[in-house]
């Protein structure tokens, strides 16, 4: 009997010592633009916007308990909590002075990550309520990737998705003209991990052609087909969700070959 109890207590130990030690979920933050944002958030998002889609809006489902294992050389943990804080017209510039930065900051802890990518509306110079011309973009990539770390976590740089223009002669290009290498620029700069979105969004979209982007992936909708676009829609910026799939799916791809030793 005496044996009995004891055998009970070392199984209830082993029990409590395997949950007290269990690695608690990382959190995985995304700032950025409407090219990142979860739209989900926003309410009458069926009836208002739908199928607007974010690629952060469907990015958790790449981090599932099987995909992190993948990825293991990044987190160091069996669960992870994409966390979303972009915002659609955010330059680097706006989204700090409006204090989502400090927002984010105010509860990033140890080893979680920081996925960071700006430039759509940071090269808007005809709304200069926006606009960051290249050192203020710069800067404020420094300023993101410094305060990270302090707090201990992880960043990592995206240059920005690429539009759905300019194409030619098959072959997407990109639209952002300095911004994707002042990314790179910080990035080596600060010996910061980086993905670059730009490049890897432009080859991945010439493969599937003009055409079916154009259809399937950006927000070019017929008139009639959704209760939020009853006149439809030309938009080559913004994503619907099989676009915003895509996107979330190379953004994935490229975790899987970061170390958290990088920087």
């Amino acid at each position: 009997m005496k044996n009995h109890k004891y055998l009970i207590a070392i199984l209830c130990s082993v029990f409590l010592m395997s949950f007290i030690m269990k690695p608690k979920p990382v959190k995985v933050y995304l700032i950025g633009d409407s090219t990142v944002a979860d739209y989900t958030l926003d309410e009458g998002y069926l009836q208002k916007k739908y199928p607007l889609t974010g690629w952060e809006q469907v990015f958790q489902q790449f981090l599932t308990k099987d995909s992190l294992k993948k990825l293991n050389r990044l987190i160091k943990s069996d669960s992870a909590l994409v966390i979303d804080k972009a915002k659609g017209g955010r330059s680097t510039r706006t989204f700090f002075e409006e204090g989502r930065w400090k927002e984010v900051l105010s509860t990033l802890q140890k080893n979680d990550l920081v996925l960071i990518q700006f430039g759509h509306n940071d090269a808007a110079k005809d709304k200069p309520e926006r606009y960051v011309d290249i050192p203020g973009y710069k800067d404020f990539l420094r300023l993101y990737v410094k305060e990270t770390r302090e707090k201990g976590a992880f960043p990592i740089l995206i240059t920005p998705v690429t539009r759905n223009y300019p194409w030619k002669d098959g072959k997407l290009g990109s639209a952002h003209g300095e911004y994707p290498q002042a990314v790179k620029d910080v990035a080596k700069e600060l010996n910061v991990a980086i993905i670059d979105l730009t490049s890897l969004s432009a080859d991945f979209f010439t493969t599937k052609g003009n055409e079916f982007v154009s259809k399937y992936f950006f927000m070019n909708l017929d008139p009639a087909k959704y209760q939020a676009y009853p006149k439809g829609l030309k938009d080559n910026t913004h994503f619907q969700p099989e676009g915003a799939k895509a996107i979330a799916q190379l953004v994935y791809n490229e975790l899987k070959n970061i170390s958290h030793q990088a920087d």
